[in-house]
């Protein structure tokens, strides 16, 4: 018996015999950079709508925002800040993920590991990150050190999490045969189950380091220092509501031009990629 195709009305049937609907095709990287103005678009719009109505102290208007950024920016009052805040949220992800993967790896490798760990791991995030603030000023001092480390404890558990994640949901039949091939257990790891598990730990990289600008930012308004959580501090102070949505906006946009850098680093991946076409 042949089988029956059924097409759905308003659908067109290629040469290969699938079913497409009909409309405008949108190219992936149309979509991917059309979508988000879009949105951005609204929100503008719905951002002009509300502060029209509101006292500037309360909702200022864009035009006020996007002027304060411009004169922060012109008269470099904003990026030396955003230096000393990158730097630190740099600082903390790379430790972070140092000790995050390695551990990742032993508890993947090492079931009394995991076990021992666990509920210890688990406990850590009911700490807030802003109560250890302090307790870092009486260990370390003030500066740099202190702020790095509380963004390293607050990249740590997401970068921990992802990358054992990815070790966990490897394919083993791979890993099965490249010990049967006679590889041993460290080029297993490292030319076998760390390219698998890529995909997931750049994800982990992805979000620790937005954490991680974050983190720094927590910590220079409660142990001070020369970034824009001082800035930040100070427009408060000053109740300069514009200047501090201004900072906010700066944030955002740099934290997001480091998340996409990261998504195409990730995609330039030879193993990644192929990982993406293969799903």
């Amino acid at each position: 018996m042949r089988p029956t195709l059924v097409v759905v009305p308003g659908s067109l049937v290629t040469g290969e015999g699938r079913v497409r609907r009909k409309g405008t095709i949108v190219q992936p990287q149309v979509r991917h950079v059309a979508a988000p103005v879009l949105l951005g678009l609204v929100l503008l719009g719905a951002w002009m709508l509300l502060s029209s109505g509101l006292p500037s102290y309360v909702l200022p208007t864009p035009g006020s925002v996007i002027l304060k950024l411009w004169t922060g920016i012109t008269s470099r009052s904003l990026l030396a800040p955003l230096g000393s805040t990158l730097v630190e949220a740099a600082a903390g992800c790379l430790g972070g993920a140092v000790v995050a993967i390695p551990l990742a790896i032993l508890l993947h490798r090492s079931r009394w590991a995991d076990a021992a760990t666990r509920p210890f791991l688990g406990a850590t995030q009911a700490i807030p990150a802003i109560a250890l603030a302090p307790l870092l000023v009486l260990w370390v001092g003030y500066g740099l050190v202190p702020i790095a480390l509380l963004c390293a404890l607050i990249v740590f558990f997401p970068i921990l999490v992802a990358a054992a994640s990815g070790l966990r949901h490897l394919d083993q039949e791979v890993v099965d045969a490249a010990r049967i091939d006679g590889a041993s257990s460290m080029q297993s790891l490292v030319h076998i189950e760390l390219p698998l598990a890529m995909p997931w730990i750049y994800a982990g990289l992805r979000n620790g380091f937005t954490l991680s600008v974050t983190g720094a930012v927590v910590g220079e308004m409660v142990m001070g220092g020369t970034g824009l959580g001082t800035v930040l501090v100070v427009q408060r102070d000053q109740l300069d509501t514009a200047g501090m949505v201004a900072t906010i906006v700066l944030l955002a946009t740099v934290a997001s031009a480091a998340y996409l850098t990261l998504v195409a680093l990730e995609r330039r991946s030879g193993t990644v990629s192929s990982l993406v076409r293969e799903s």
